[in-house]
């Protein structure tokens, strides 16, 4: 048959274009378009695993003869008159509609692959992660998890998901079904953080948690047991490690631009409504440190390039108003690094202090203002032989999309992230310290 070596032909080309055109190549290969017991008029027989080169098509002419393009420049031609019968015929004209698609199927399935997303909880985080992933050349978002489904429903016709592809927390794990779901992002309350990313890698799927991972060290452990079982991967949403001004902050003090690092000062929080999830210990785990004073932890971090060795904490509640019945308000802790780096941070709910860190070195300093919000991240640095001030124009969602263009480059690669697991992990350890050592029971 002419196009016998077509399924051939398509495997080795590409393994994803050869699974999209199996069922066109089915319907080839069951209508020759060449039917010895019809016709002895093939003069150009293909033989077995030496199929054409390149895509082909067709075009039918008055007289009924077929035209097969043959290789990429389309300069190759030949004429195969043809005696049909009617049941030819009709063959040729069902072929015709069928490869008529062939050039837009190949397209599609060259273009770049696109991990998708099942996005677990429809608050505020998701409402900036899902605009980011629309934007994405790699991602798309191909399923919904919430426990409200007028409003699944009515993100889901933004989107273009699928009604079968809502679920909600009961169902969840018959997302292991759902072939258009490669990964889950949970942005749920913290404490459900470690059910659902365990639920998702006996689904199949691959996790991209937010912060903090989790509210004990024992979830986190587990979470990440959970995934390396499953053989999916695992990245903790720290999208700071992805962002552009606090990478050149880390590229800055590696290269030696401040000479010796010896001091780093580091703050966060807001002053929070009342009614937040947040306040409920049950649901958060803690205060402002698990929500945000987790920023400075993990920046002191990064920044430095060390763990810390010692913490010292204190913590306190000043307003007397029923917010802070369950969590803390205000916590204050100190960290000593090997090299003897010290850090010093402050995290609160009962007050606007802005996320900036500042690095003291021996030959002089850098700072981050609005250093762990989304947007009007400004660098300032003075060293010797240079003064900087950068504003980085980047807007809202765009720590998102670095994130998840990340995650979605380690899912298809095969490649490990950067912010794994682990690096979960270790900030739940030091977490568990800084609140033993203020006194607090988590």
């Amino acid at each position: 048959m002419l196009l016998a070596g077509w399924p051939a032909l398509a495997w080795k080309r590409n393994t994803a274009r050869a699974t999209l055109l199996q069922p066109c190549a089915r319907l080839l290969s069951a209508n020759p378009i060449c039917s010895s017991q019809h016709s002895g008029n093939c003069k150009r027989p293909v033989a077995p695993g030496a199929p054409p080169e390149g895509f082909f098509d067709y075009v039918l002419n008055r007289q009924l003869s077929i035209v097969i393009r043959l290789g990429p420049n389309h300069s190759k031609r030949e004429s195969i008159a043809m005696n049909l019968t009617r049941r030819d015929f009709a063959r040729v004209s069902a072929l015709g509609l069928a490869v008529r698609f062939v050039p837009n199927l190949a397209a599609w399935a060259s273009a770049p692959r696109k991990t998708g997303y099942c996005v677990i909880g429809l608050g505020r985080i998701a409402g900036h992660f899902m605009p980011a992933v629309r934007s994405a050349t790699t991602s798309q978002i191909t399923g919904l998890v919430s426990g409200h489904r007028d409003k699944a429903e009515r993100m889901a016709a933004e989107y273009g998901i699928a009604a079968s592809s809502i679920y909600n927390y009961e169902n969840f794990d018959e997302i292991a079904h759902n072939p258009a779901i490669d990964a889950v992002y949970v942005a749920l309350p913290n404490s459900m953080h470690a059910e659902y990313t365990i639920r998702a890698a006996k689904a199949g799927k691959h996790v991209l948690c937010e912060k903090p991972m989790s509210t004990s060290v024992a979830d986190a452990e587990a979470m990440i047991a959970a995934c390396k079982a499953a053989r999916v991967k695992l990245m903790i949403a720290y999208r700071c490690h992805y962002e552009p001004t606090n990478l050149r902050a880390i590229r800055l003090i590696r290269q030696g631009a401040l000479g010796r690092v010896q001091a780093i000062e580091s703050t966060f929080g807001f002053n929070i409504a009342p009614g937040e999830w947040r306040l409920s210990k049950k649901l958060a785990g803690g205060g402002p440190l698990f929500d945000v004073g987790i920023y400075s932890l993990n920046a002191c971090r990064y920044l430095t390039g060390e763990e810390p060795e010692h913490i010292a904490a204190t913590a306190s509640v000043i307003d007397q108003d029923g917010r802070f019945n369950e969590v803390e308000e205000n916590v204050s802790w100190t960290m000593k690094f090997p090299s003897g780096i010290v850090a010093s941070c402050n995290t609160t709910y009962g007050a606007n202090m802005e996320g900036f860190y500042r690095v003291h070195g021996s030959k002089g300093w850098l700072e981050v203002d609005s250093a762990f919000v989304y947007e009007g991240l400004r660098l300032r640095a003075d060293y010797v032989g240079a003064q900087l001030d950068e504003l980085n124009p980047a807007r809202d969602p765009s720590h998102f999309l670095a994130e998840a263009d990340h995650f979605s480059h380690c899912v298809q690669n095969g490649q490990e992230p950067q912010s794994p697991g682990e690096e979960g992990l270790r900030d739940m350890r030091y977490i568990t310290q800084i609140y033993r050592s203020a006194g607090i029971a988590m």
